[in-house]
């Protein structure tokens, strides 16, 4: 499927589960699929370099519309160059529409056709949100994939309230498509509706005329039971359009990663790997593991024995201990790094099942070893 530059290649198919590897084509550079990108909301993955995120393999990082229009400004992003440019980046980056920061950050807020009217978070001060704006901030960060504005709504939620909000994105999707300019740009429709099926089945329907090389899921991980999300991406499954990249939006602990990866699932992102790391929490192959514990005083081992990580490759338990208990910032980026590296290499591990023709055996193995 093109869109312009940019197109997807599915290289195999699990027949089993019907998980994919792939890649998706774009004019900053491939990427192989299934992917976890790291998020970098205000243009930075807190308190990690460019090169930090270059040799843990990050292929594509995400920034975020709302954040990046109230500080610094689209503008001033824009007369740097872009946010590449800004940001030090020459890899993809995927700008989110603010939807669900309006959402969830904003305390006052009055949604109407027209957009989002809302209060910003720092300063108080009232914004007008609307589909054109949407895209014409992202065309100033000059990102490469943009997400059209949505209104999300958090579960359980009524179907009303539901409803409402899918026939809102559905309007707001046809205006953000007007304005979109295309080229080294790529809109992802969103696909809302809540824990409905058959409101998300009419929203997946609606959008698919304007998905040219990629499509969203929203609202899941909003507060439903991890059961609810499996089954409503088991819905989604056939019905999404097969031959272009789909994108399960802010998700992504190690068990939804596999998860959703089996279930058709080729793109993840997610704030939790740096936001755990800054509490003294790093993921391993068997679950959290909550270094600031005293019992891991003397214990001079990597985090994760065998990880090919900076962090694991030079430090140990007790000194990333210590760190975090007395405060160092060296401590919460150094738990970000192994956070981010075991994500982004589990889903290296797999595209590699996948391709291999194991990945039923490989996804059995990790229900079995990794404890939530």
């Amino acid at each position: 499927m093109k869109d312009c530059n940019f197109s997807f290649e599915i290289e195999k198919i699990c027949p089993v589960t019907g998980a994919r590897a792939g890649i998706l084509h774009t004019p900053r550079g491939d990427i192989k699929t299934p992917v976890f990108m790291p998020v970098g909301t205000q243009a930075t993955v807190k308190g990690l370099r460019r090169e930090d995120l270059d040799e843990m393999g990050a292929q594509i990082i995400l920034s975020n519309t709302y954040h990046l229009f109230l500080r610094p400004g689209h503008e001033i992003v824009e007369k740097a160059g872009g946010l590449h440019t800004f940001m030090n980046w020459d890899k993809p980056i995927l700008t989110d529409s603010g939807g669900f920061q309006v959402f969830s950050l904003s305390k006052l807020r009055k949604v109407s056709e027209a957009g989002v009217e809302f209060q910003s978070h720092l300063s108080g001060q009232k914004f007008m949100m609307t589909p054109e704006l949407c895209m014409d901030i992202q065309k100033s960060l000059d990102s490469d994939i943009n997400m059209a504005l949505d209104q999300c709504t958090e579960a359980p939620g009524t179907y009303a309230e539901a409803e409402k909000a899918a026939e809102l994105t559905k309007i707001w999707l046809e205006r953000c498509a007007k304005a979109h300019q295309g080229g080294n740009h790529v809109l992802f429709p969103i696909v809302q509706g809540n824990l409905y099926k058959d409101l998300r089945k009419k929203c997946a329907e609606y959008c698919t005329p304007y998905a040219k090389c990629g499509i969203a899921i929203g609202g899941l991980s909003v507060g439903e039971a991890k059961s609810d999300m499996y089954e409503m991406l088991d819905f989604l499954h056939p019905i999404l359009p097969h031959d272009m990249p789909r994108y399960l939006m802010g998700v992504g602990s190690p068990d939804c990663l596999v998860e959703g990866f089996a279930r058709g699932v080729d793109m993840m992102d997610c704030v939790l790997p740096t936001r755990i790391a800054r509490n003294g929490t790093a993921f391993t192959k068997t679950g959290k593991m909550v270094v600031k514990n005293s019992q891991y005083k003397e214990d001079f081992r990597a985090i994760e024995e065998g990880c090919d990580c900076y962090a694991c490759r030079h430090y140990s338990r007790a000194y990333i201990r210590h760190l975090i208990n007395a405060g160092e910032m060296l401590g919460a980026e150094l738990l970000s790094i192994h956070n981010l590296r075991f994500l982004i290499n589990l889903a290296e591990k797999t595209r590699k099942a996948i391709l291999g023709d194991y990945f039923p055996e490989f996804l059995a193995e990790f229900r079995k070893t990794y404890k939530i």
